[in-house]
């Protein structure tokens, strides 16, 4: 029985690991996560406005166990590929080892990491910054805009790729809401500092644009942000924005053992979108946001990528199964709600990518509906992927 293992137990990671279960793959599968738990990331901006419940959106791997995936907790340090190995240091509630697992394929889906450390203060100020990206930080950032009278807030996104295109708008518009909601909105200045040309995703930065008119949010484009200080952010063109709450993105990029072990540098490589593995070695995979592909890092990307990953694998052990897929998908961007109305509503927006150039869609128009259908289409992901729904 050929041996498997998974770098991540994110979506892409538990895409994989439950498409070669479904396709009766003949192998053992292993997962290597960091934490006992998945956190899922497209509805953490509500819980801002407490739209959203921790308990709906935090799942554990007890299920996906019983359909025989075996699932590691520890922080991959080190991969061979060489020598077909992974290191890392794997953790219980009990002690802490260092382990070394063989494998015969293995698929890298650890997701992004947040790196500030270009950024110069960051090392100094990191603890005023907040985000709705982190489980700790989206918390901190709640109580701040729920708590404070007045002030200067500073939104930022940094240079794109990262994950989850629209979640710095989302972040400026659900803060509106917040502030709106308690009365206090006129006190605060809200400023969007975004690295790039426009809003992500471009397909809805018109939209964003008007929304922000109307919301009184100031949006400033093509400025990185280089510096922090105790009160202020320094864009690369020198321009100096005071700030009492700073929610800044700092830039993505892959973990560091990635490029370690000359699989790539800022993403893994992979030979194309349908070819998820990397150039130099059959056995070894990439998926999700750690993939080097054309697209948006977004949870249908990942669930597609994986999928072909997965198909790819299946091919590998000499199985007729695959998974129907292709890079196509419709999403949904949280907009607030401009009146201060804890109703978030949401703009439906897609991309398909079968067809050159690819087609974007979307409806202008934000609505309570979408956000229903965004809180769907996230439950019934986690349903799928780790065996369970939530229980009230």
């Amino acid at each position: 029985m050929k041996k498997v293992v998974i770098i991540g137990g994110g979506i892409a990671g538990m895409s994989v690991a439950n498409t070669l279960v479904e396709k009766n793959a003949n192998a053992e599968i292993t997962v290597i996560t960091e934490s006992p738990y998945y956190f899922a990331g497209p509805s953490r901006p509500l819980l801002l406005t407490n739209e959203e419940d921790y308990k709906r959106i935090i799942r554990g791997y007890e299920e996906v166990g019983l359909k025989g995936i075996k699932v590691l907790y520890g922080h991959v340090t080190k991969v061979d590929p060489d020598n077909r190995k992974v290191y890392f240091d794997e953790t219980t509630t009990s002690n802490t080892s260092q382990r070394v697992l063989d494998y015969d394929y293995l698929v890298i889906a650890p997701g992004v990491v947040y790196d500030g450390s270009k950024i110069t203060g960051y090392d100094k100020y990191w603890h005023k910054n907040t985000t709705v990206y982190d489980i700790g930080r989206v918390n901190v950032l709640k109580k701040r805009i729920w708590s404070m009278s007045s002030g200067k807030i500073i939104v930022y996104a940094s240079k794109a790729p990262y994950r989850c295109a629209p979640a710095p708008t989302e972040t400026a518009m659900l803060i509106h809401t917040v502030l709106k909601y308690r009365g206090v909105r006129e006190k605060f200045e809200i400023i969007h500092i975004d690295a790039n040309d426009k809003t992500q995703p471009p397909v809805i930065a018109d939209v964003v644009s008007q929304l922000y008119q109307k919301a009184g949010i100031q949006l400033v484009t093509n400025q990185e942000i280089v510096e922090i200080t105790e009160n202020e952010v320094i864009t690369k063109s020198g321009e100096r924005y005071k700030y009492d709450i700073l929610a800044m993105l700092e830039p993505n990029r892959a973990p560091k053992f990635i490029e370690d072990a000359g699989l790539g540098k800022e993403w893994v490589d992979v030979r194309s979108p349908q070819d998820l593995r990397t150039p130099k070695y059959d056995d070894i995979l990439a998926a999700g946001d750690v993939a080097k592909l054309p697209y948006p890092k977004n949870q249908e990307i990942a669930f597609e990528s994986a999928l072909f990953a997965a198909n790819k694998i299946l091919e590998m052990l000499g199985s007729s199964e695959r998974a129907s897929v292709q890079y196509a998908f419709v999403g949904w961007a949280y907009m607030g709600n401009i009146e201060g109305k804890l109703e978030t509503q949401s703009v439906r927006f897609g991309f398909d990518y079968t067809v050159n150039p690819p087609k974007p869609s979307k409806d202008p128009e934000p609505k309570a509906e979408y956000t229903k259908q965004k809180d769907n289409w996230l439950q019934a992901y986690l349903q799928r992927l780790f065996g369970y729904e939530y229980v009230q």
